[in-house]
């Protein structure tokens, strides 16, 4: 199948003050490959799913508000996402044990596979994003890029 990416509001621009529109033109480039590769993949999940399988593979046991918090997204959404999860066994849930009234979510055997699996695609797709970069051009993207974050939060 051949690969599409969407270009809407992306202009060929070449200035240094258009620096940050180039690193979201490859963020937005990266997440639409990420996407395509999510809907032609053997998982039947979306994206928002996939962020919630990551939340919880990084954070077994986290509660539903926690994830909110974490994420910033609207609780019924995250319902939504997490019933979804648990009805198709990426998920589970058990009461807390000192308070049950708080359910905590983890990954199943399932959902660690579907886990693994997305980790693995993500890093085939960023070890192809750097292809022909030297070890030294990495290490300077990365540094670069790290610089640029550390002023932006300085800002």
């Amino acid at each position: 199948m051949r690969e599409s990416i969407d270009n809407v509001n992306h202009q060929n621009r070449r200035g240094d003050d258009d620096v940050l529109e180039l690193v979201h033109s490859v963020m937005h480039q990266f997440r639409a490959l990420q996407y395509q590769r999510l809907r032609d993949g053997p998982h039947d999940i979306t994206h928002m799913e996939s962020k919630v399988l990551g939340f919880f593979a990084q954070h077994p046991g986290a509660t539903q508000t926690e994830l909110a918090e974490h994420s910033g997204r609207d609780k019924a959404q995250l319902a939504r996402l997490i019933k979804r999860l648990l009805e198709i066994g990426l998920l589970e849930r058990e009461a807390d044990a000192e308070d049950r009234r708080q359910l905590r979510l983890q990954l199943t055997d399932a959902g660690h596979a579907v886990q693994r699996s997305l980790h693995q695609q993500r890093q085939r797709l960023a070890k192809a994003a750097i292809a022909g970069l030297s070890p030294a051009e990495h290490a300077q993207l990365k540094d670069l890029l790290q610089r640029l974050q550390s002023n932006l939060g300085q800002a």
